[in-house]
This record gives structure tokens, sequence and C-alpha cells, in this order.
């Protein structure tokens, strides 16, 4: 069962994760590791749904002394039958990514 956190208790949970001190990546190398070692860490079911995951809010992870964008939301427009995103999107103004 997933833990269910207030802001207080999630405030709490990542002042006893920033007190362990260095924690090594549990998802070698996956590029959402980072973000998925943190969900781990407060017990945190993984999803890919466009919800929050900790309560009302999205966490977001990133290495340090990194040049990559986080993504703050990723939402396909409506309607999603007509496939907009992978079908022109992509196709036009998208780039594959470097290690897929």
């Amino acid at each position: 069962m997933m833990k269910i956190y207030t802001k207080d208790s999630l405030i709490k949970e990542f002042r006893a994760i920033a007190q362990k001190g260095w924690i090594p990546n549990a998802r070698h190398g996956n590029s959402g590791g980072i973000g998925n070692t943190l969900e781990d860490l407060l017990e945190i079911e993984e999803n890919n749904l466009p919800i929050p995951n900790a309560a009302e809010w999205e966490l977001k992870a990133q290495r340090l002394n990194t040049s990559s964008l986080t993504t703050l939301f990723h939402t396909e427009p409506s309607p999603r039958a007509v496939k907009f995103v992978p079908q022109i999107l992509l196709l036009n103004y998208g780039w594959q990514h470097q290690e897929a």
C-alpha cells in the first residue's frame, strides 16, 4: 500500500532522506533513475499517469551539474483518438532520444 503524505509529513521525509547522505541510484541506466530512487525511498508507487504522485504534488528530481531539461507537464491535446502528438507533432517537431 502506498503512503499518503501531508505537506508537513512529506517535508519531514525529505529531511530524513537528506540526513542519510549519499544514496546510490536504485535504477542504473534509467534516465529517470533519480526520481525513481526518490519514489522508492518515499514508498510511492511508480506510475506514468498525468497526476501528482505525492498527495497534491508531483515530485521532480534532477542530477547535479546537468544541462538536461525538466518536464513540468506532458499532456496530449484532445481529442486523443486522432493521435495528434505521435502522428503530427513528433514527426514534424520531435527528435530521437540520443540513448534510445
